[in-house]
């Protein structure tokens, strides 16, 4: 029988963002969440995962709603539950960076809307490009959270978590740190190691731990985590748990109690949002989660989830599913030749489309996206190696040509976007900022039917790309892959 351990831990609710970005592809519409959020402010959360930025962009481009007022209402039904939102790097929607003014008003608008739990990450751990989003929110008052963002590779070692921890309490002074493995790669050995390396450097300030249950291995990998000293744990509810999402809050829990922590949420209520949800999935033929099987090959290739599958189905409608092996294996090659980049939007697009245009072409590297170019260039942060010698070279001689080899600061956008747009509200220029076109007036007409304007088989998007005979630039756009290449 196991001691009893009265440490309290604390649960941080990820249903309504990463549960159903991974199962539902961020599709949850906020008329899903309305009804269920006085319930859902009862329950005794630490906070509620609300709005990524992919939450924002999915409202935008295919759900047409203004997710601004989704923040709005969300706040207004649930008024006693702190409401998270997550920033990526400096790029917030796009791969390219955007202005140090247009990231730090959309810090100020996140917290004028009512934020008050702000946190950020970048997919190179690079300080650097998050540390002035994550010091504005604690200077307006915002509890904050700095990501480490988790991998499995040579160079993402303990020692490279705890340096990056400590730059971020050091230059951030944030609140928190967060363990953020998107990819479901933690292990029970590894957590052994790297929380009580963590908590070193960390000290007193609380640690939350965030994984998917991409191998199975998440639910084992909390519950040691909280033993070893993680705080906070990200969970979703049933049926959006498991599968490509978090941990079931209502099987750790159970766990958790048993071995003797205190876990004070009410069992009954969310029981009730567990209820809701299934409702939803049966009326509407949305998927659920469900346990998967652990397969070793995951940490080989660290693709995401949603990436895998989708690679799957349209190698299948492309007639190329024998090549299945052959691109994981090739992911897995990019990955080590490119420096190990962790395998998160934006570099495991960068990554997974390297790979398919090196199978399908039969010649490695002949043809380079601008954005492959450009993240050896160093324009989305420091990388932790070198590139391959060899490869470097093959993407700077095939890459875009009008890519300079330094990147270049950039300069302030908002003075132009407010010319451009006098009578937009801050909230709103934003949107006009990030959105090209006609996208933010669909949105504003609230006339979409919740399909993608650009719905079509990425390989036979990609196949385009290659057979585009005229110079110029083609672009691609589908759910969170972007991609562009420039013909010579």
């Amino acid at each position: 029988m196991t001691e009893p351990n009265k440490r309290e831990i604390r649960i941080i609710d990820t249903t309504l963002r990463d549960a159903h970005q991974c199962l539902w592809s961020t599709r949850m519409r906020t008329d899903h969440m309305l009804p269920i959020l006085p319930i859902m402010d009862q329950i005794g959360y630490e906070s509620v995962d609300l709005m990524g930025t992919v939450q924002f962009d999915v409202c935008v481009r295919f759900l047409h709603e203004d997710p601004w007022e989704r923040v709005r209402l969300a706040h207004q039904a649930a008024p006693n539950t702190k409401f998270r939102s997550l920033i990526r790097s400096k790029s917030i929607v796009a791969f390219d960076f955007l202005p140090d003014d247009i990231n730090e008003l959309w810090v100020e608008r996140l917290y004028a809307n009512g934020f008050r739990v702000i946190g950020a990450f970048d997919g190179l751990n690079d300080v650097d490009n998050i540390a002035g989003s994550l010091r504005l929110a604690k200077n307006l008052g915002a509890y904050t959270f700095g990501a480490l963002s988790f991998c499995e590779s040579p160079l993402h070692t303990d020692e490279h978590y705890v340096a990056t921890a400590k730059a971020l309490i050091d230059r951030a002074d944030v609140s928190c740190i967060m363990i953020k493995d998107a990819g479901g790669l933690l292990t029970v050995d590894r957590i052994r190691t790297l929380v009580p390396a963590l908590r070193k450097v960390v000290k007193d300030r609380p640690i939350e731990l965030h994984s998917h249950c991409l191998t199975g291995l998440a639910p084992l990998v909390y519950l040691e985590g909280a033993k070893l000293g993680c705080d906070q744990l990200h969970l979703s509810i049933k049926p959006l748990a498991n599968g490509a999402a978090q941990p079931a809050v209502q099987t750790v829990a159970r766990n958790l109690r048993q071995l003797g922590f205190e876990i004070n949420v009410k069992d009954e209520l969310i029981d009730k949002v567990s209820e809701h949800f299934a409702e939803i999935a049966e009326r509407e033929n949305k998927p659920v989660g469900v346990p998967v099987e652990y397969d070793n090959f995951h940490y080989s290739h660290q693709i995401p989830g949603g990436m895998l599958s989708n690679f799957r189905e349209q190698l299948r409608v492309a007639g190329l599913s024998h090549k299945f092996d052959e691109l994981l294996d090739e992911c897995a090659r990019v990955r080590a030749e490119l420096a190990w980049p962790i395998m998160i939007t934006p570099f495991s697009q960068f990554v997974g489309i390297q790979a398919v245009f090196n199978v399908i072409h039969g010649e490695r590297y002949a043809i380079v996206p601008n954005e492959v170019k450009k993240y050896v260039l160093g324009y989305y942060g420091r990388l932790l190696g070198p590139v391959d010698p060899n490869v470097f070279d093959r993407i700077i001689e095939n890459g875009a040509k009008d890519i300079p080899l330094k990147p270049t600061p950039l300069e302030p956008l908002l003075p132009m976007a407010r010319k451009k747009y006098p009578s937009a509200s801050d909230d709103e220029l934003l949107l006009r900022v990030m959105y090209a076109g006609n996208q933010v007036d669909e949105m504003k007409k609230g006339s979409a039917n919740g399909q993608s304007p650009a719905q079509g088989n990425i390989l036979q998007m990609l196949q385009t790309m290659l057979d585009q005979k005229e110079k110029g630039r083609a672009f691609i756009k589908r759910n969170d892959l972007e991609m562009s290449l420039t013909v010579q």
